[in-house]
């Protein structure tokens, strides 16, 4: 057989999808992605949306509504409404006032009503309302904020680089309602914590690094912050040994939560276990492992603890304070605009 025979296409053969010639289509033709609705986010997390340009000015905004006062003033891209901010003073539920509507119903811990009558007659008693601590460093509508170490918001929790980062990728993972602990918050947001550990897993592991999480809550804790700090996996075999020892050296013990390592069944079982009421300090290792120590009524503990044994770790032991390791407003925002950069292939709010 001629080598014209072989290559002679069959009677009665279709073309080759895969030599088809593709049909030319003009870039300015071809049909555009609808673009996404992100009303469902836009209430509480004007940071998310000031840095995107988004809004026409018809949302208000939510540090001004809270607060009384917005740091952006006329630059910014929400709403001042003077009778919007007497609303929410009298306890009115910001989502309402936003849209009319407030997607929680009747589990809404806010007055759904703009009359004064309605207003004293929906009113939930004090303790169940959303406490608004106008000076938390970590309240998104505080005035303190510095909004410009965020890298990511999600929907129950948000992501910020540490003030004084033990190394550049410090990360806080902070409940975005004003809590004490992370233990103590909903299902809801504890799935979404999961997804940020996740991303955040995948991050680091792409530099060839681990993260170990940790955080001390106190009978004073005010607003909670989950720690992140990168090693190196060469070291992650070391992180629980050297806490161990930390411990020892000041005299109490770290208990295992979950001997077979899985980290989200062990924070369910502290979470089932936790009281409230008592101070505690965990760190999850590498492995999954939860290691915990319940503090007592009047045991003093050193808050810096989790940072400091970390520190002793990566052989930075001049860097265990955080006020040792402040950096400019301009290096903390090119620090964030590098991690985002690397990060934003995992973000689960993206």
């Amino acid at each position: 057989m001629s080598s014209a025979d072989i290559h002679a296409r069959p009677p009665n053969g279709t073309l080759s999808p895969y030599v088809a010639p593709a049909k030319s289509v003009p870039v300015e033709d071809t049909p555009k992605r609808p673009a996404e609705n992100t009303d469902l986010q836009y209430w509480r997390y004007d940071v998310k949306r000031q840095r995107q340009g988004q809004n026409d000015g018809s949302l208000l905004c939510f540090k001004f509504t809270s607060s009384g006062s917005c740091p952006r003033g006329s630059n910014c891209n929400f709403k001042h409404d003077e009778e919007a901010r007497e609303h929410c003073q009298r306890n009115v539920c910001f989502e309402f006032l936003n849209k009319g509507k407030c997607g929680k119903g009747p589990e809404c811990r806010f007055v759904h009503s703009l009359t004064e009558e309605a207003t004293v007659r929906d009113a939930k008693p004090r303790s169940d309302r959303r406490p608004v601590e106008s000076s938390c460093w970590f309240c998104l509508s505080s005035p303190d904020v510095e909004s410009h170490l965020v890298i990511s918001i999600g929907d129950g929790y948000y992501c910020a680089l540490a003030k004084g980062p033990l190394v550049p990728e410090h990360v806080l993972v902070i409940p975005v309602e004003h809590f004490p602990t992370t233990i103590t918050m909903p299902a809801e947001p504890e799935a979404e914590l999961r997804r940020y550990k996740n991303a955040l897993g995948k991050y680091f592991e792409k530099q060839g690094k681990t993260a170990v999480y940790f955080e001390w809550v106190s009978q004073q804790s005010r607003h909670a912050n989950l720690q992140a700090v990168p090693v190196p996996l060469s070291k992650a075999a070391s992180v629980e040994k050297i806490f161990h020892l930390a411990a020892k050296r000041l005299g109490f013990e770290l208990l295992v939560v979950n001997p077979d390592g899985d980290a989200n069944q062990g924070r369910e079982l502290l979470r089932s276990q936790y009281d409230g009421k008592s101070g505690l300090f965990y760190v999850e290792l590498p492995d999954g492992t939860l290691l915990l120590h319940m503090l007592g009524s009047r045991e003093k503990f050193p808050a810096q603890f989790g940072r400091e044994v970390l520190a002793g770790l990566l052989s930075m032991a001049d860097r265990a304070d955080w006020r040792n390791c402040k950096l400019s407003k301009e290096e903390e925002i090119k620090m964030v605009d590098d991690f985002k950069q690397g990060f934003c292939e995992f973000d689960p709010a993206e």
